[in-house]
């Protein structure tokens, strides 16, 4: 097939922009969570950790079960978790249960995100890049759109009923249910466990890792900028529109890169969109961190726009470095690396609390120019002679 499937596309598309919606209320949550629970930060840490743990770290358990058995089942069942639980944190009655719905409706994206992933090159044709960047699009709009809606109901409604947006969910979720198609046999593969780990890192397992180092990077960046400019915006009198706000223009950011960035790996390859995305982060984190009055709004779409160039693209670089298991290895580029990076959060957060913020960030924030050394390494579809060995 040379040409993008375009209805099963919308389909994933929708897949993950609706699960990650859901997802994106967590981040703007987190200063009425820390007010209404008097926490700390090292706590808002690890409301961030653990979401960001079972929400990712566990993918690739999930990869290896889209791989063998049924994605699609896999796939609305997470979609439906996640859009569930997380709109009960708004009536959550204490910390210990905020962390609990937190983790099991992030478990619903450990399902939803390397399934969808690794049925995307299925129905992409020539244009792999592009594709995965479509799919990562939904996200990235869910991440942008999501904020907004619950920064506008929570203010409006109030926060005990953010449960009822639950109900805009199972509405998309019904048109979910007949839009994602039923996977061909063929595109299903059933190796065992240990088969699936060695078919799809086996002799390739050196650029694998140097795509999840410089991913795991990228998402430690991503994790700490979400997690506490919400905090420290809000503690300089920023509104929660207004956080809101900053923090969707990030993933708007986000969201034009992963299609503009999708088309050019497909053009000039993968190495020189990374050299663009590390190079040119760090100065520009710097002075989002810095910045305040009506420059930070600006400022945050520029940052999403270049940290985040290559969280989609690393997928689909991966994925062809090693074809022979898509959901698993998407799941170790995608979800492992964000897991990583959550994991360190509650550090960041004690860090934080001994330093303050804008040191931490600004320590986080030079992490991608030091990577810069380890981008000249990394392979290009047609040459995975480089891969071997």
């Amino acid at each position: 097939m040379d040409h993008i499937d375009k209805k099963v596309m919308f389909a994933l598309f929708l897949v993950h922009f609706c699960g990650d919606f859901f997802q994106s209320f967590v981040k703007p949550l987190l200063p009425v969570l820390a007010n209404e629970f008097a926490l700390n930060l090292t706590q808002v840490g690890f409301i961030t950790g653990i979401s960001t743990f079972t929400a990712f770290l566990i993918q690739p358990i999930f990869g290896i079960l889209a791989d063998r058995y049924r994605p699609r089942v896999i796939m609305l069942t997470g979609t439906l978790v996640s859009m569930i639980c997380i709109p009960l944190l708004g009536i959550s009655p204490n910390y210990v249960m905020v962390l609990i719905l937190a983790g099991a409706g992030s478990i619903g994206s450990a399902m939803y995100h390397p399934t969808a992933a690794g049925i995307v090159s299925n129905y992409a044709g020539r244009h792999a890049g592009l594709s995965m960047s479509f799919f990562g699009l939904g996200g990235t709009l869910g991440f942008t759109i999501g904020p907004i809606v619950l920064a506008i109901f929570v203010t409006r409604f109030g926060l005990g009923r953010l449960p009822h947006t639950t109900v805009i969910g199972l509405v998309v979720f019904i048109i979910l249910f007949f839009l994602v198609p039923k996977t061909k046999r063929d595109d299903i593969k059933k190796p065992g466990f240990f088969s699936a780990i060695r078919g799809s890192l086996g002799h390739v397992w050196k650029p694998i890792t140097l795509i999840w180092t410089l991913g795991v990077t990228r998402a430690l960046l991503e994790q700490a900028t979400l997690t506490f400019m919400p905090v420290l915006f809000a503690s300089e009198g920023y509104s929660l529109v207004a956080v809101g706000t900053i923090i969707s223009l990030f993933s708007v950011g986000a969201s034009i890169s992963a299609v503009v960035c999708g088309h050019f790996v497909d053009r000039i390859g993968f190495r020189p969109v990374y050299y663009f995305s590390f190079a040119l982060t760090t100065p520009c984190l710097i002075l989002f961190i810095h910045s305040g009055g009506w420059i930070v709004y600006l400022l945050a779409f520029f940052s999403g726009f270049l940290a985040l160039a290559t969280m989609f693209p690393s997928v689909a670089l991966a994925q062809q470095v090693a074809p022979q298991s898509k959901s698993l290895v998407s799941s170790i580029i995608m979800g492992l690396t964000l897991g990583t990076g959550g994991i360190l959060m509650p550090v960041a957060g004690k860090l934080a609390d001994i330093f303050g913020m804008r040191p931490v960030l600004i320590f986080v924030a030079v992490l991608p120019f030091l990577m810069l050394v380890l981008i000249r390494y990394l392979p290009e579809p047609g040459k995975i002679a480089l891969t071997e060995g």
